[in-house]
């Protein structure tokens, strides 16, 4: 009795389950979708083309240092990189000295505490330190910014979809609102319509706005469009600095198997498929005679029996 009410449960279970299936797939086919204003205005990141692209990308280290340039001069004041240390300069080609000297004049000093009053203090950052956040905490930062948390910028190519193509087409996509855009996704007090962001209004001012904003040592023309690239390459290295151990270890793995594949295809070419074409046979009738000359001859042929 048990199992029978057990089984009609269970096949409550399947009917309801089938109905919904097909209720679902009729109401999908035969009902038209609501159109999302978002995803109707929402633009897919525009193609951006890296050096670091590609299974055998490099980092250009003066475009990263160029990048690294713009951070410093234009988004430090508002975007922590917490998970950079000044030290780590040295990869994209500072020396020693410069790294110290980044380290000892950046603007915003490192907290720490007094050893002497155990009394929070701040001071200047050694290249041992990570980048100082400008906000002292979450609180500090959204009050600075009209309840608005500034990301840091680490792992922000890695966190985003589209990776450093958002972070371009993001910086370069601040435009007037179209004139079909519906009232109640109008940028509203403190935003600005970028159509690459999620929601279509984003809370940043657009902070690359002019031409020579930031002046390269290179000679590079700092265009808006040449920063926003800059950026966007020196934040892909922020959010990955072994790429290219990971590649170059890739092209070695993939060598590897190439080979270790022909090794074994010589191998099975010598051992198992060369040695049975070496074999040889003897038609007739199998008496002692005719089997005898057939080993002799495999013997001397080197086959084994």
């Amino acid at each position: 009795m048990v199992r029978f009410f057990g089984f009609l449960v269970g096949l409550v279970f399947v009917a309801v389950a089938a109905w919904s299936l097909v209720w679902g797939a009729f109401a999908f086919v035969t009902q038209p979708r609501e159109e999302n204003v978002v995803h109707a205005f929402h633009q897919e990141p525009r193609a951006l083309h890296l050096a670091s692209d590609g299974p055998l990308g490099k980092y250009d280290r003066r475009q990263l240092q160029r990048g690294f340039q713009v951070y410093k001069e234009v988004c430090s004041s508002c975007h922590s990189l917490s998970l950079v240390a000044f030290r780590n300069l040295e990869e994209i080609g500072y020396n020693e000295a410069e790294v110290k000297a980044i380290a000892n004049q950046w603007q915003i000093e490192v907290p720490d505490v007094d050893p002497k009053t155990g009394e929070a203090n701040t001071r200047k950052a050694i290249p041992a330190d990570h980048f100082p956040s400008p906000y002292p905490n979450e609180v500090g930062a959204r009050a600075a910014n009209n309840n608005a948390l500034p990301p840091d910028l680490s792992l922000i190519t890695k966190a985003r979809e589209g990776g450093a193509a958002y972070v371009y087409s993001l910086l370069t996509g601040y435009r007037d609102p179209p004139a079909n855009l519906p009232a109640d996704s109008r940028p509203g007090p403190n935003l600005h319509y970028n159509p690459w962001f999620a929601n279509l209004n984003i809370a940043m001012p657009p902070p690359l706005r002019s031409e020579g904003q930031v002046s390269y040592a290179d000679g590079t023309k700092p265009t808006v469009d040449q920063m926003a690239k800059d950026i966007a390459a020196f934040l892909t290295w922020t959010a990955e600095p072994r790429l290219e151990n990971r590649h170059r270890a890739g092209l070695a793995s993939l060598i590897f198997l190439i080979f270790a594949t022909v090794l074994a295809y010589m191998a099975y070419q010598n051992i198992w498929h060369g040695g049975a074409s070496r074999r040889v046979r003897i038609t007739g009738p199998l008496d002692p005679e005719n089997m005898e000359r057939r080993d002799e001859a495999n013997r001397e042929a080197g086959v084994n029996l």
